[in-house]
């Protein structure tokens, strides 16, 4: 038990560490140099974007890289191996696999769906909402989970849909966009667009994730998921006041 005390102790502190890494270079790019380079002209785009994007996609990509292997890890030691997935009448069973295998899976249906029904983002708001509270329920009365278990795994599936957008739609887009801009010639528009969207995307589901992560412990109060929906708008709500309020933000 000890050395599974450790363990989630090293798990916990890397994940928390890479985990401000990327969350927060996550904010820097849409909060603030998404902005910024609003106001650069062509030529200061050529020079500054090729040496500064890079750079930090480095560190965010590999941030969201650690930060998604162990939060997987601390799920295997606390939830698995620990005991804290179910309620007090739930054990593992059919419905307990499939509601995990969904969650490890959820980006390839998120994927359809942003690419078809859920293409705009106001769509994208409130069928995510929707979507949310039906895998709660799967989550409660499907996999049999606790209020921390399927309150971990909703975290745990937007935790995976980020990691996703940053390795398959965020980086390969942008490698080709820094590209393009270094050269002197415009970006592709739809690449510009995916890029843009995906990490739109993963800055509103980063305010609930972080909330879901860290609450486990004082989560007596939520005692059914349509409580832990109200908290994911509420997430939502914050970001989308983060970016009106970073819009009005202007240099000296």
């Amino acid at each position: 038990m000890d050395f599974m005390n450790f363990l989630e102790s090293i798990f916990r502190w890397l994940h928390v560490v890479f985990g401000i890494m990327w969350i927060g270079l996550l904010y820097f790019f849409n909060f603030v140099n998404g902005p910024f380079e609003a106001t650069m002209d062509g030529e200061t785009k050529k020079k500054v974007v090729p040496e500064l994007r890079p750079r930090a996609l480095f560190w965010f990509r590999w941030g969201a890289a650690v930060t998604w292997a162990t939060g997987v890890l601390l799920l295997l030691v606390v939830f698995y191996h620990g005991g804290a997935l179910f309620g007090p009448e739930g054990r593992w069973g059919v419905g307990a696999v499939l509601m995990i295998a969904l969650t490890f899976l959820a980006p390839l249906i998120y994927d359809a769906l942003v690419n078809s029904v859920l293409k705009e983002l106001q769509a994208a708001f409130v069928g995510g909402l929707i979507l949310s509270l039906v895998v709660l329920l799967l989550f409660d009365h499907v996999g049999g989970f606790g209020v921390r278990g399927y309150a971990i795994h909703l975290g745990t599936m937007f935790g995976t849909i980020m990691a996703f957008n940053v390795w398959f739609r965020i980086w390969p887009s942008q490698q080709k966009i820094i590209t393009a801009i270094k050269g002197g010639s415009a970006p592709d528009a739809a690449l510009v667009a995916l890029a843009g969207t995906r990490s739109r995307h993963n800055t509103y589901m980063s305010a609930p994730l972080v909330f879901l992560m860290l609450s486990q412990h004082s989560l007596g109060w939520a005692t059914n998921p349509l409580v832990l929906t109200l908290v994911v708008l509420a997430g939502w709500g914050l970001v989308y006041h983060l970016y009106s309020r970073a819009a009005a933000v202007k240099g000296f």
